[in-house]
């Protein structure tokens, strides 16, 4: 160990292994460390007996529930965009290779009391019951610009510049009601908050765009694809692909401390007596408790059942999107369900996850939605400060979709 390297990045959540992942494709030096004896830090999976284990004591699961091992219960559960961001990471790393896909039944919002599919195009807008009939045809029109818009081709843009033009303005010339665009900015272009509405109309525009270029991959219900065995895969697969290329992975490394020179400037990491040099350290913030700020804490309640979520037609795994106003809160809340369709419960049971923002007063390293598109927006912005470099995520997005189809 008492070696230097490029890089030392410490914690195996999924973003570390992403970054580790990359870095090492780029040729860098990668040192990997995790205090636990476990890959995936919080973002691990845990059969039944761990669940139990963390969250009750002593308190056995009931025998009703099935084997302890045909569980996969994610601590962060996460659906991925069949388009987005972190299959192009998939893609352009080659992971894929290590992993199988199954497309996700459902996406769903909540709207007025009830749950309704999330409409995505001009031909469902038209079709939902989430609009009256003047509405939708007005959500008919502001979807096909959408789907028409091309950055590079002005006569698509009809005038607007999208980079000047705000959200708000783009959505005004449509006339759409509150509620329209209540589910458009959430549940479509899964935005956290209102705080789009007054920034660059680009942004807005290209994430309802991925939504529905996803939608449109597999035909499903949904835009979202979803590892068969849960998302614990994950962190090993980005660990596999950084051995691959000369990383090396220690785990069980207990009290890895940071040290820093006289400037401040991170130059490596000790544990157990020994030191590893380094230009830059990347970590999840239980490693540096002292230099994180608390600035929310996500809450999350997780749910066994024997029964899918009512009026999801039947999905055996969806997404609900709850907007803050339909509740009067400030955030918005998830509701996240997989089943024995995707390999993480026995035959006939479902897992449901209910996630959203709390009041705080511990940090966490993930947001409360169930979508990895905030997720990875962080890792790419890091490769970039830590390489100096934009990653290319222009990739045949074809090489992930016979795993998907499985």
């Amino acid at each position: 160990m008492d070696e230097e390297y490029d890089v030392i990045v410490l914690g195996t959540g999924l973003k570390e292994c992403i970054l580790s992942g990359l870095l090492s494709v780029d040729g860098l030096k990668v040192l990997h460390m995790d205090q636990n004896d476990y890959y995936g830090g919080a973002s691990t999976s845990l059969n039944l007996t761990q669940l139990f284990k963390r969250f009750r004591g002593d308190d056995k699961p009931p025998e009703t529930l099935g084997s302890s091992r045909e569980y996969n219960v994610d601590m962060i559960p996460k659906f991925m965009m069949a388009n987005g961001a972190l299959v192009r990471v998939l893609i352009h790393t080659d992971v894929t290779k290590y992993l199988n896909f199954k497309a996700v039944d459902g996406s769903f919002v909540y709207n007025k009391g009830k749950i309704y599919k999330v409409p995505a195009t001009d031909v469902e807008a038209l079709k939902s019951p989430l609009m009256g009939l003047f509405e939708k045809r007005r959500a008919r029109k502001f979807f096909i610009y959408v789907q028409d818009y091309e950055a590079n081709d002005p006569k698509s843009h009809e005038g607007l510049d999208l980079n000047e033009v705000t959200a708000r303005q783009l959505i005004s010339k449509y006339g759409l009601e509150d509620d329209t665009i209540d589910f458009i900015g959430h549940a479509l272009a899964l935005h956290l908050d209102d705080s789009y509405l007054d920034k660059p109309a680009k942004d807005f525009v290209d994430r309802v765009k991925t939504y529905a270029e996803s939608l449109a991959r597999f035909q499903g219900g949904s835009p979202y694809i979803y590892p068969l065995y849960g998302l614990g895969e994950l962190p090993q697969a980005f660990a596999r692909l950084s051995a691959v290329y000369g990383g090396t992975y220690m785990l069980n490394k207990p009290e890895c401390k940071v040290e820093f020179d006289g400037d401040g400037k991170a130059i490596g990491v000790t544990s157990e007596g020994e030191t590893a040099k380094c230009k830059k350290v990347v970590c999840d913030p239980s490693y540096l408790p002292d230099k994180v700020q608390n600035v929310g804490k996500v809450a999350r309640a997780i749910c066994i059942m024997s029964h899918p979520i009512p009026d999801t037609n039947d999905s055996h795994s969806a997404q609900v999107i709850l907007p803050q106003k339909q509740l009067g809160r400030k955030s918005d809340m998830y509701l996240f369900c997989c089943s024995y369709a995707h390999n993480v419960a026995p035959k006939g049971k479902y897992i449901a996850f209910v996630t959203t923002e709390a009041e705080t007063d511990q940090p966490e390293s993930y947001d409360p939605t169930t979508h990895f598109e905030t997720t990875v927006k962080d890792v790419v912005q890091m490769y970039s400060k830590i390489t100096g470099k934009v990653l290319d995520l222009s990739v045949d997005l074809s090489a992930a979709s016979a795993a998907a189809e499985e």
